[in-house]
């Protein structure tokens, strides 16, 4: 990491940084970093502006430099200028949805995130909340079965003496409401596959969605508020690949701000793809999403391939067994990464899975003419 010169924090300088409290004992700054425009400063940087929120990147300006003649002693302080630009690391989103994507999480809004498999919706929330500062919280909700599921769970344990017990065991959103009542640190809860879970049961989380913010705690009998600094943002897949789901009613699909996800361009695609394997060629990874992006705007096939699928392919290719991916390496691999996620087999032209062998076939004959 480079590092800053002190001439260059002259007053009225702006730069970007991310605050944490400032635990420093007698200190009238509530929040420091060391850090500005992701370089390290010669001096710590101190601010008590009320606006800055411990994690969130901000632009600030340089107010007033103690000491200037020492390179290490004093500090320099700031003052909040405006919010960061909305930047998300490693996903890609149409610039639309990510426009209302920014008005939601500033407004505080439930989102629901509808798209196929695939597409990076668990990679955005979690993306979102590093950005930001949140404190991520997965919850699966396949598992969710009754509508208690959501808050706590039964495990049933063998006492010292050989009878089993039942423990109540809370669950990562109970904990995470309880941890928000005495933290500031904003929470982003992920409700993953919302749809898999009976509608009955999904019945239990409509209080913390509407304007109640308040969920049952089943160990202790009670209600229990929900801070305003904890969102939540929900996915579901839907098409008829998916099985053991269930639809959203109305009144639940109206607590959320739903916003529409799909795959990545191929350009997109190939970019994020060479950020994860570096090592491989561009030229391989071109012809993978090639493929990938013929098999989901194909007709005879069920369902799109995932960025997991093109990933996991890149994977074995730019492993040393694979020798960076010569045709027939590509063709195995694909066979296996992409083939395989779909019914039937490969060899069979009347299943999906042989659907998309045909096309894998005709993408690489193609690509090496």
């Amino acid at each position: 990491m480079t590092r800053l010169a002190l001439d260059d924090l002259a007053p009225g300088r702006t730069f970007e940084a991310t605050f944490l409290e400032n635990d420093a004992p007698g200190s009238r700054f509530r929040w420091r970093t060391t850090q500005l425009d992701g370089r390290r400063t010669p001096k710590v940087v101190l601010s008590d502006d009320a606006r800055i929120q411990a994690g969130v990147p901000c632009v600030v300006r340089v107010v007033h430099v103690g000491k200037p003649e020492s390179d290490t002693h004093g500090h320099v302080e700031v003052v909040w200028e405006r919010a960061a630009a909305f930047r998300i690391e490693g996903v890609w989103l149409d610039p639309s949805v990510a426009r209302k994507l920014e008005v939601l999480l500033e407004s505080g809004m439930n989102i629901l995130l509808d798209g196929p498999q695939g597409c990076g919706k668990t990679t955005l929330a979690r993306a979102v909340a590093t950005q930001l500062g949140m404190e991520f919280v997965f919850f699966n909700c396949g598992a969710v079965v009754d509508a208690s599921d959501f808050f706590a769970t039964i495990q049933v344990r063998a006492s010292e003496s050989g009878a089993p017990v039942t423990d109540f065991v809370k669950t990562e959103i109970l904990e995470a409401v309880e941890r928000a009542a005495s933290s500031e640190r904003p929470v982003l809860v992920f409700l993953d596959e919302l749809n898999r879970c009976p509608e009955a049961a999904r019945n239990a989380l409509m209080p913390a969605l509407d304007s109640t913010r308040r969920v049952f705690h089943p160990i202790e009998n009670r209600f229990v508020a929900i801070p305003d600094h904890v969102q939540f943002v929900a996915a579901v897949n839907r098409g008829r690949q998916f099985s053991a789901t269930f639809g959203l009613d109305a009144a639940q699909l109206d607590r959320f701000a739903p916003l529409r996800m799909g795959y990545p361009p191929p350009a997109e695609e190939v970019k994020i793809l060479k950020r994860r394997h570096a090592e491989l060629p561009t030229k391989v990874i071109e012809r993978v999403v090639l493929v990938a992006d013929a098999v989901r705007r194909s007709p005879e096939v069920g369902s799109g391939l995932s960025v997991r699928a093109t990933d996991e392919a890149c994977t074995y290719l730019a492993h040393p067994r694979f020798g960076g991916g010569t045709d027939d390496q590509i063709r195995d691999v694909l066979r296996t990464s992409f083939c395989l996620r779909f019914d039937g087999d490969a060899d069979d032209v009347t299943t999906d899975a042989g659907a998309v062998w045909t096309i894998v076939e005709q993408q690489l004959r193609v690509a090496t003419e």
